[in-house]
């Protein structure tokens, strides 16, 4: 039992430095739009850059949160699903202070408090990065594979190496009692 709570505490620890799965290929979609000829491509260019830099130096970011975001021009729309209502409030925050955002709309959804889905979201850990194959992604600086709880309902969200580790991955969540469903949005690295 001690174990698992030092490896949810590392994991707490190293949310804080590394980036999430979901911001590179956001950043991708961003830049990709800007070069296709829309006016202050190299602003948008570094307003994307700045934003993911601060959401992904957010201290309370972790394995169980999902936060993504869309520039349009001087706009910063934020997305995503948050266990804690600080961390929405503390992206919007961080956001909107940087230099050329000029509006954002928060539309983070904060996670209800649930007791459910607090047992829910460690099973799920245990079961995704306990399984031989996939705990070589909970070495990393951030697991890769998010894992968000509403209600029963389990998403993940993330990037995983093959095809064959986003099946795994889906059938481990599956597995674990009193999950109502599992929505796996896990993409594969190219």
């Amino acid at each position: 039992m001690k174990n698992h709570g030092v490896r949810l505490c590392a994991v707490a620890v190293a949310a804080l430095i590394a980036a999430a799965p979901g911001f590179a290929e956001q950043k991708d979609r961003d830049q990709a739009a800007n070069r296709a000829g829309q006016p202050g491509g190299r602003s948008a260019d570094r307003i994307t850059r700045e934003v993911r830099h601060e959401l992904v130096m957010l201290p309370y970011y972790g394995v169980f949160d999902n936060l993504a975001y869309r520039v349009d021009g001087n706009t910063v729309t934020l997305l995503g699903q948050v266990t804690r209502p600080t961390l929405k409030s503390d992206a919007g925050n961080v956001v909107k202070n940087i230099e050329g955002v000029e509006k954002v709309d928060n539309q983070i959804q904060v996670l209800p408090v649930s007791p459910m889905d607090d047992r829910i979201r460690l099973a799920e850990y245990r079961s995704i990065y306990g399984q031989p194959g996939l705990d070589r992604y909970a070495l990393q600086a951030v697991p890769p594979i998010h894992i968000i709880v509403d209600n029963g309902k389990v998403t993940l969200e993330g990037v995983v190496s093959t095809q064959a580790d986003k099946d795994m991955a889906n059938v481990r969540a599956n597995g674990v009692p009193g999950v109502f469903s599992v929505t796996n949005n896990l993409r594969v690295e190219k």
